[in-house]
């Protein structure tokens, strides 16, 4: 191939890096009779006759700072360098975002999923619970703290296979209440969830027999029971979530009961080897979980009254209204607080009196603040709200121990 270009200037034909690689231009011609011509404006065409003819015009001032691409549109060099920079030729780092997206996305699902203000309550509830069978401070050893650990693994196992199971059941209903768990919204397929609630529960029985803990494992079984009961609907004996009481009841076993004697037997007896005794801040513990998460139940209608009532469910504040049952579940939580105040007057210690009675004074005063600002028409107030008595329900682990 013959071809005459003023030697002061050159050109390349290159690719575009986003057409996937940098090649030069070439092109197979049999025939050529062709006539380089140079103007005063540097204009250069070439004519060539042959099976596949072609005419190119090309202006070229400073050619080296300049590539064309396969459409013959002129780009600068520091365009090219950056569109390789940036990473478009890689396929495999195209590949490596893509993975990461999917990977944030479900990541952040199974975070919608597991609702991460009950897992909190879970871990505070699991350090109080260890705390619960000491009886000397030498009982306070590494291996309680690493035990409590340990079991945090499998009891948030089984907070998840219960949000799982409760949100599988009410995908239809979640999509009006609750648009925004991955289930309802589709972040989560029915198939995801599914294999969420199956494996929670077998992995966290599994830990308790590797624990070698009978009644950690009882617990997990009585659990995953009273889990399923609440949101299956087999009618006439399951699906409790459907009545007001049956629904407080499983509340109050799953946030409450369930944390606290199979864990307290486990410490006490598998872990530090004592003999089971129910102490006063235990059956303290008991008495104030049963009333906060019936409260707790109450409230929890409360936002979800429209899809509820739209599918049929009689929860309380379908029956009775929202007002009624918002007074009656703020009652029960101020009652749970004058509980704790007579408790801790009659107790021995000075400073487990002052503590008690001076800290549920001032959570109780929070409490009825916070109450009267709550909207019952918006639902935004309400679950602010809701989410308000959760942390204090996390405080109240600190301050059982004071009730000796």
């Amino acid at each position: 191939m013959l071809l005459q270009i003023n030697p002061r200037s050159s050109f390349s034909l290159k690719y575009h890096p986003l057409q996937h690689a940098v090649k030069t231009f070439q092109t197979r011609v049999k025939h050529i009779n062709g006539l380089a011509n140079k103007s005063e404006s540097k204009k250069y065409s070439v004519r060539c006759s042959s099976e596949s003819s072609f005419f190119l015009t090309n202006k070229i001032g400073h050619s080296e700072d300049l590539v064309i691409n396969r459409n013959h549109k002129l780009l600068s060099k520091s365009t090219v360098a950056l569109a390789a920079q940036d990473g478009y030729s890689s396929e495999s780092e195209l590949v490596s975002t893509s993975f990461m997206q999917v990977l944030n996305k479900k990541c952040d699902a199974f975070y919608r999923l597991t609702r991460p203000y009950s897992c909190v309550s879970i871990i505070a509830a699991l350090l109080s619970v260890s705390l619960l069978p000491l009886q000397n401070p030498a009982d306070f050893t590494p291996k309680l703290i690493i035990e409590a650990f340990k079991c945090m693994v499998p009891a948030i196992m089984m907070n998840n296979y219960a949000n799982a199971i409760n949100q599988l059941a009410d995908v239809h209903i979640d999509k009006v209440n609750k648009p925004h768990l991955p289930l309802a919204c589709g972040d989560f397929s029915m198939g995801e969830g599914l294999a969420i609630t199956i494996a929670s529960p077998l992995m966290a029985v599994a830990m308790g027999i590797m624990l070698r803990s009978p009644p950690l494992v009882i617990g997990f079984i009585i659990w995953c029971i009273v889990g399923g009961a609440y949101s299956i609907d087999l009618p006439p004996l399951l699906r409790w979530k459907g009545n007001p009481l049956m629904a407080a009841v499983t509340i109050i076993s799953m946030n409450g009961l369930l944390l606290l004697f199979p864990f307290f037997i486990h410490f006490q007896k598998i872990v530090l080897g004592n003999p089971v005794s129910f102490t006063k801040p235990v059956l303290f513990t008991a008495a104030y979980m049963v009333i906060w998460n019936a409260a707790i139940a109450f409230v929890k209608d409360i936002p979800d009254v429209e899809g509820d009532k739209a599918f049929g469910l009689r929860t309380l504040p379908i029956i009775i209204g929202k007002e009624k049952v918002f007074s009656i579940a703020v009652n029960m939580m101020l009652m749970a607080y004058g509980g704790a105040v007579l408790v801790g007057a009659f107790s021995p210690s000075v400073l487990c009196k002052l503590v008690t009675m001076i800290g549920h004074s001032a959570l109780a005063f929070v409490l009825w603040r916070q109450a009267k600002t709550i909207d019952l028409s918006h639902n935004k107030s309400v679950q602010s709200f809701y989410l308000f008595i959760w942390k204090l329900y996390y405080v109240e682990f600190l301050f059982v121990h004071f009730l000796r």
